[in-house]
């Protein structure tokens, strides 16, 4: 009797796992795609299978928007590496926003070269008019977004603005786009000088005047562009290894500072090498130490903000920029519209570049899978 019996037994166990149903054992995550464990070269010290779903999830279209390069380093070599279909290493990939920590660097080379001073009166003509309140703005509070100058970077409720009306906007594409100098320049304080923090990208494209005007006073504008571009190439880029960089000038020839700058991503990592060794490649000296310390250094309006670069200061929710509580305090990183990040973590001797095109919600999206990312890399 009992013989009979078994193939029905055998059956009726089968059952449960033919419906699907088991144990009642949760699925564990899904295997890494064999595309990025093929990107990676070196596991860093991070578990390799979740390194590659990290991967895997920053390529994820629906959730992140369009990833065009994710580049690692660790101790300065690349150990992964994917790009999004139709980008290759050589691509250059624009930063926006992210290219204003090239910007700062470029006024530290002129600060370091005794042509700007930080600490004095930022020298714009028009400022420095008898009564004109503008001319109390320091380099310095110009370099930590706390100029006090009339800016509106977004539209968002509550501003009175329609779409397309930031003044970023205005500046970048509508009237003050011949002449973005001039745009930012001419507005008025809004608030005391370095009272407040507000993120700016006039402030960015500010500062490339003031570099043009010390390079080249004449205001001819092939003259400015050339001299700006030739001490960039000569003192920041080609040094630090972005000598695939291509930088944006209007045409008044000023360097448009707040963002126009493309790259590969290979050498927006170098970027973020570059500040992680505070200023020196290969241990040559490119930028006095104190320079991009100073950069690194909390602006004193806003902890997560330096001087060209967001930090992993401030509170932590939904509206940091960075990962405060979760990431090391000495993370930092060179940010742009559209989900940008050149991500740098001196404690786990690494830099993550992020390129892509993604909208705010995807941004925010970005932003978590990058921090869970930084947290399978153990301090060094």
């Amino acid at each position: 009797m009992s013989v009979r019996r078994l193939p029905l037994i055998a059956v009726m166990l089968a059952l449960p796992a033919l419906w699907g149903c088991g144990s009642g054992a949760p699925e564990g995550p899904p295997p890494a795609s064999t595309e990025s464990l093929a990107a990676i070269k070196d596991d860093g010290g991070a578990p390799r299978e979740s390194l590659g779903r990290a991967i895997d999830r920053l390529f994820n279209e629906e959730a992140v928007g369009k990833t065009d390069a994710l580049v690692i380093l660790k101790r300065g070599s690349v150990i992964a590496e994917r790009y999004g279909e139709g980008v290759k290493p050589d691509s250059r990939l624009p930063g926006w926003s992210a290219g204003q920590c090239v910007t700062a660097l470029m006024i530290g080379q002129l600060v370091s070269d005794g042509r700007l001073r930080l600490n004095e009166s930022a020298p714009v003509p028009e400022w420095q008019r008898p009564g004109d309140p503008r001319g109390v703005i320091t380099l310095r509070q110009l370099l930590q977004m706390r100029s006090g100058l009339r800016h509106v970077e977004a539209t968002s409720a509550g501003t009175g603005r329609v779409e397309g009306e930031s003044d970023r906007m205005r500046m970048l594409f509508l009237d003050g786009r011949d002449d973005m100098a001039s745009y930012a320049e001419a507005q008025p304080l809004e608030a005391p000088a370095g009272k407040f923090f507000e993120h700016s990208s006039a402030s960015a494209v500010i500062l490339s005047d003031l570099a043009a005007r010390v390079l080249w006073p004449d205001r001819d504008p092939q003259r400015r562009r050339q001299a700006v571009n030739d001490y960039l190439r000569n003192r920041v880029l080609q040094p630090t290894g972005m000598g695939s960089a291509i930088v944006g000038y209007d045409r008044a020839g000023t360097m448009i500072g707040s963002g126009m700058i493309a790259m590969t991503a290979r050498d927006w990592g170098n970027l973020g090498e570059f500040i992680r060794h505070t200023g020196s490649v290969g241990g040559a000296q490119i930028l006095p130490r104190r320079w991009v310390q100073f950069m690194l250094e909390p602006s004193p309006r806003e902890p997560g903000y330096g001087a060209g670069v967001w930090l992993n200061g401030g509170e932590a929710g939904e509206g940091a920029r960075l990962w405060p509580g979760a990431a090391a305090k000495t993370v930092f990183a060179c940010l742009g519209e559209y989900g940008q990040f050149v991500v740098g973590s001196p404690d786990q001797l690494l830099t993550v570049v992020r390129i892509g095109h993604s909208d705010p919600a995807q941004e925010r999206e970005v932003h978590d899978e990058l921090g869970t990312l930084l947290a399978l890399f153990p301090k060094n």
